[in-house]
């Protein structure tokens, strides 16, 4: 009578024992599988695949900012976010995307920052705005040069788009504005004449200039510069050889 419930318990701790040696097995296939995927020997990230519409940064400039990490781990330990943050350091990139393809693929998508203007000499500005470095020697088009104290860099920018759409209908240009300390501005055209605007009124000022440079005629070819920090009026400075420069000065009022 008891022959039965022996041989149901022995069969049962029959199947206990084979599941716990098929766990032990699948574990122990984890562990080594995954010792082998971490070891820093097996999966190294050895290649590097540089896309995007990219004329100043290069493949090399992505492996140099790699170079300087402390460590490049496996395809399975790499912080990916680490060698996001390396590139986007790189000069004119503006945005970046890093992915990894098995087994030692690394993939970067880059954007460049499209200049402006250069800014304070030095540096440009994309068109919101934003300040990013980068050689200015390499922009081969002409670019407008903007100047001010720092953070007035939208102010700056805004001031020469609005200024010099309304210049353009004299077939002028700024080719360079400045914003001084006391918070002055100064203009330089395109022809070589320099416009002081002053603090106050800008627009009435600009519009001003307009109004006297064509009242100039053939004559601003002489001009040296137009200053307009007058209440009304400007006063105007002539090239030394000028044949309308009066005997007794350079510098001419005009009312306006």
């Amino acid at each position: 009578m008891l022959k039965q419930p022996v041989t149901l318990l022995k069969q049962n701790s029959l199947g206990l024992a084979f599941l716990f040696i098929v766990i032990i097995t699948i574990g122990s296939m984890l562990y080594a599988t995954i010792s082998w995927m971490w070891d820093d020997q097996r999966l190294p990230l050895s290649k590097i695949v540089l896309q995007g519409e990219l004329t100043h940064v290069s493949a090399k400039d992505v492996q140099d900012a790699f170079a300087h990490l402390d460590h490049i781990g496996t395809f399975m330990s790499q912080d990916i976010n680490v060698l996001q943050a390396s590139v986007e350091n790189i000069e004119w990139v503006s945005q970046a995307s890093v992915r990894k393809q098995w087994p030692d693929t690394v993939k970067v998508f880059l954007t460049e920052y499209q200049a402006s203007a250069i800014w304070n000499g030095i540096e440009m500005l994309d068109a919101s705005g934003v300040i990013f470095n980068g050689d200015v020697s390499q922009i081969e088009e002409e670019k407008v040069k903007l100047y001010g104290p720092a953070g007035t860099q939208l102010k700056v920018l805004n001031a020469y788009r609005e200024s010099n759409k309304k210049l353009s209908a004299l077939g002028l240009s700024i080719s360079s504005l400045v914003l001084n300390e006391r918070r002055a501005w100064q203009v330089i055209l395109d022809n070589g004449i320099r416009v002081e605007l002053g603090k106050d009124a800008l627009n009435d000022r600009l519009q001003r200039f307009i109004f006297l440079y064509q009242r100039l005629g053939e004559k601003v070819s002489q001009v040296s510069y137009i200053d307009l920090r007058y209440d009304t009026g400007a006063a105007v400075g002539w090239f030394p050889d000028a044949e309308v420069m009066e005997s007794n000065g350079s510098a001419k009022n005009i009312a306006s």
